[in-house]
């Protein structure tokens, strides 16, 4: 058996674990929040896998606009606001889950006011209800881009449909709707 000193195993440079090429993650997943529709598309490899009714900012205080990154991700949060502290619960304003954005001070979080979803009534972050803000914590992770639209362009019209009419594109997106996002809330 051969014995290596403590002096020559420190002199000997470990290199560092290689790290994994960007483009060697399996799924391509990011978020789009239309503040118009007032609804969020989970996307996975390109395609739409979930649409949920959201709130979003009221016009005094409106949702960042832009692409951001999902930067943390906590279950149960405490609220902090202007020195007001509420603790996990039923009253905490941001429900059960909070997905904090590279926008300082915004997230995607569930709500303590589930009627509010589906309406300009936010504080500029983007709310769920319980049971839809469970089940996408439970998808997303850290460094998931979210892109929120102020305008209705092709592709937020190709997601969410056009609103007005009674096409098939429009009945198939609120057929997965209905199937998916019960709402809920505390």
């Amino acid at each position: 058996m051969t014995t290596v000193s403590a002096a020559l195993q420190t002199s000997v440079p470990v290199p560092p674990a290689p790290k994994a090429p960007e483009f060697a993650k399996t799924t391509a997943r990011w978020i789009l929040v239309s503040i118009p529709d007032r609804k969020l598309a989970l996307f996975e490899n390109g395609k739409v896998v979930r649409i949920y009714r959201v709130a979003v900012g009221k016009t005094s205080t409106p949702s960042p606009v832009g692409e951001f990154k999902i930067v943390s991700r906590v279950s149960n949060p405490v609220y902090y606001h202007k020195g007001q502290v509420i603790a996990a619960g039923k009253g905490n304003p941001v429900g059960t889950r909070w997905m904090g954005l590279s926008a300082k001070g915004y997230g995607i979080h569930g709500t303590n006011q589930p009627n509010s979803i589906g309406k300009a009534a936010s504080t500029g972050c983007i709310r769920m209800g319980k049971q839809d803000v469970e089940e996408l914590f439970a998808i997303v992770d850290a460094g998931d881009t979210v892109q929120i639209r102020l305008e209705r362009d092709e592709q937020i019209a190709t997601v969410f449909g056009s609103g007005v009419g009674t096409g098939a594109e429009s009945q198939t997106i609120a057929q997965v709707e209905t199937g998916l996002s019960s709402g809920g809330g505390q």
